[in-house]
């Protein structure tokens, strides 16, 4: 009967209109559907997610500012600025469609709002409808973020270059150059947003994407600064289905040559969904995993090479060097990569999602961030939860080599993977029932029947 009674309600979720953003939305919508609820997703047309990895959603799209907005040429915060003001009727028109078309034994139940779509809570305020916001990166970056409007206001940002290694006051371990600023926007714009995310009127509740083993201290530290609940209920990707979200197509062949090679040699190389490097970067970054001498499993999107449009400019002498011991793909299952025991460690960009994904398979870290949230989640890394090294040198062949060497190989690295295996039974633990992560679901759940 209780089933019956979850399933007449829908939630409709906002994700955000990037990769990063899209996966734990969808990524919640299943765990809440496999709870009794009705999910339909309201999204961008920018990067939209594909309703075919999930059929039992509902899906309907706004209108985007920009459908071919470039990361490397535009201005992401604008970018957001300009959909939030733009989608906010059509939102509104949307989710009067839905209350139109339910049954008698379906209502919306709330609106679960990804952060960067904030135009949400306004437009379910109108309609009488409750609204709970989603935020995809880690409990720490929010705090970071939202301590640039005070260091802007206290000239301490823009920060000179002999700042960059300076600690910033109360947000230890990270340095001025960790503080999580973007390369895609003005700082204008940037704190615009933060400000806009951090100063919510009128939703019920926060979703966050962690665990208390992880970030209890920066959760604490949230929850006493909102009058709201905020449940932490990560990994997301550890408790919901195992259909895939990805907006690029996954090469599984990768997996048949994981399967050839031994327990915990490989390293596995991805810089994420939006990166970018330089033909020099990438050839130095291919040389130094070849002179490193291990397996590795490196993801080249095409197109994030500046100028090319994929490996065509590696030196025949070097294909030769990794023949046989470097397979490069286009695109990778990453979890499921992660989970193979013949990967020992992970050379990432340290988006959240993907640093979740490798703490939960206790596999360590080479950091190498790039923007954002990243800088902050690769000091965490490094520096708290100490199961990663941080390259922060120039991309240079020497360094790589030393770094990977060092990980996979050294004692310094096989100290990580002990640290990691802790970290993943630790997390485990949580997920299961009586666990934190599962006890906030559950709190979360009551909510939402309760609205």
């Amino acid at each position: 009967m209780e089933k019956e009674e979850k399933r007449r309600l829908r939630v409709v979720l906002v994700p955000g209109p990037f990769q990063g953003h899209i996966n734990p939305t969808l990524q919640l919508g299943s765990i809440l559907r496999s709870n009794g609820f009705s999910i339909t997703v309201v999204h961008a047309q920018y990067s939209p997610p594909d309703p075919s990895s999930h059929p039992d959603f509902s899906f309907l799209s706004l209108p985007d500012t920009s459908s071919d907005f470039n990361f490397l040429t535009g201005n992401a915060f604008d970018f957001v600025l300009q959909l939030n003001a733009k989608c906010k009727a059509r939102f509104r028109e949307c989710l009067a469609e839905v209350i139109r078309q339910q049954g008698s034994d379906d209502e919306i139940a709330c609106i679960i709002y990804d952060e960067y779509m904030f135009f949400s809570e306004e437009a379910a305020e109108d309609l009488n409808l409750p609204s709970i916001i989603l935020r995809t990166s880690s409990a720490s970056n929010f705090l970071a973020r939202t301590a640039l409007i005070q260091l802007k206001a206290e000239g301490h940002i823009p920060f000179p270059e002999s700042r960059s290694q300076d600690p910033v006051s109360k947000l230890y371990p990270l340095r001025f150059k960790d503080l999580p600023l973007s390369i895609f926007s003005s700082l204008e714009n940037l704190l615009q947003i933060v400000s806009k995310v951090s100063n919510s009127k009128t939703s019920s509740a926060i979703i966050h994407n962690t665990i208390d083993c992880l970030e209890n201290s920066s959760l604490t530290k949230i929850q006493q600064q909102c009058q709201i609940p905020i449940f932490p209920i990560g990994p997301m990707h550890k408790i919901a289905s195992a259909s895939s979200s990805s907006l690029l197509e996954e090469d599984t062949s990768c997996l048949a040559w994981l399967h050839k090679q031994s327990c915990n040699s490989v390293i596995y190389v991805s810089l994420g969904s939006i990166a970018f490097m330089d033909v020099k970067e990438l050839v130095e970054m291919a040389w130094g995993l070849a002179n490193s001498q291990q397996p590795f499993l490196w993801v080249i999107r095409p197109g994030s090479v500046r100028g090319v449009e994929w490996i065509e400019v590696l030196p025949e002498s070097l294909k030769e060097n990794i023949d046989g011991r470097g397979y490069i793909v286009k695109w990778a299952p990453q979890k499921k990569v992660l989970a193979h025991n013949a990967v020992g460690g992970f050379l990432s960009h340290c988006g959240w999602n993907s640093t979740l994904e490798s703490i939960c398979e206790g596999v360590p870290m080479i950091c190498r961030p790039c923007f954002g949230d990243q800088r902050v989640n690769a000091r965490y890394v490094s520096h708290v939860w100490n199961v990663g090294l941080e390259l922060e040198s120039e991309l240079e062949r020497g360094e790589i080599e030393r770094t990977v060497r060092r990980l996979m190989v050294d004692e310094e690295g096989k100290e990580m993977r002990k640290r990691g295996k802790n970290l993943k039974e630790r997390i485990e633990l949580r997920i299961k029932e009586g666990g934190s992560s599962n006890n906030s679901l559950n709190e979360l759940i009551e909510m939402i029947m309760s609205f």
